[in-house]
Formats: structure tokens, sequence, C-alpha cells
């Protein structure tokens, strides 16, 4: 079993840039790809971006490929999600997560994973 903290979240202005962090402990996360996700109020949790195994592949949200950055650090075993120009409708709980394998196009989905984070706030104000 895997588990995930993530953290970096907090209030921040419109136009400013954020890295998040999630370290996993227990189980190896090497192996398997991560992703992290985000659900803004009153809405469904949705897929951000996700990274391989080994870091060489990854994926982004149509509506955040310009601005975000994931990347990870096995070594450290972290996972990280850079946030470029940070606007309001950023504002949300960011979720990271460990996949239930190492790549796939399963990457996109939530059933995709098996292991949550409790999520860190990101609220951007305008």
């Amino acid at each position: 079993q895997v588990q995930l903290e993530e953290s970096g979240g907090g209030v921040v202005q419109a136009g400013s840039s954020l890295r998040l962090s999630c370290v996993a402990s227990g189980r190896t996360f090497s192996g398997r790809a991560m992703g992290w996700f985000r659900q803004a109020p009153g809405k469904d949790r949705e897929y951000v971006a996700a990274i391989s195994w080994n870091g060489d592949s990854t994926d982004y949200a149509d509506s955040v490929k310009d601005r975000f950055k994931i990347s990870r650090d096995n070594g450290k075993n972290r996972l990280y999600l850079r946030i470029d120009s940070l606007k309001p409708e950023d504002t949300a709980v960011y979720y990271c997560a460990a996949c239930r394998g190492p790549w796939g196009p399963y990457v996109e989905r939530e059933s995709g994973y098996e292991n949550w984070g409790q999520g860190t706030q990101v609220t951007v104000s305008s």
C-alpha cells in the first residue's frame, strides 16, 4: 500500500506560480505512473496530468497543458506539479494519485488509480 501526502497549496494571487508536492511512503511507487487530479467547489473531480513510471512520458488535460508541468523524483519518492500563470478557475483541491500500472490510456481515468492522497487546497484570488 502506498500512502500519499500532498503539500504546497495555499492562497495565491492570479498570475503567480505554485509548485505542489506529493510524497509517497510505504510500498514503492517507482514502477507506477502517477497523476494529479483536482476538484473545484461544486464540481466533479477532474484529471489534470500524469507521468509515466520513469518520467519519460507525460500527459495533460487540454485545459492545463500550457501552464502545468508534472515531474517526479523516484529517488525521493516525490511527485510535483508546477502551475504557472494561475487563474481563479484553478481554485480547487488538488490530489495526487498512484496508478495501477506503469503507463497507458488508463492514466486519464480515476479508475486507473489505486491510491490517493488527502488533497491540498489551492485558492487563487483575482
